[in-house]
């Protein structure tokens, strides 16, 4: 699910991707709520937000992590 902030979330901590550089110009960070985790892209940070069930990613980390 896309989800667009409504402004009420600035309760929340983003935390970057570890694999973020100064050399990397695409960067992801991550929030968690207690039934999502949160996705945004770094340099948009007030743009769209991809919202995943744990379930949902706990599936997508073993892909993202090339592992």
């Amino acid at each position: 699910m896309i989800r667009k902030p409504d402004g009420n979330e600035t309760s929340l901590e983003w935390i970057k991707s570890s694999h973020s550089g100064a050399d990397t110009p695409s960067c992801l960070e991550v929030a968690t709520t207690p039934a999502t985790i949160l996705v945004r892209d770094s340099k948009n940070p007030r743009g769209p937000r991809l919202a995943l069930t744990p379930t949902a990613w706990a599936t997508f980390l073993p892909y993202a992590s090339g592992h």
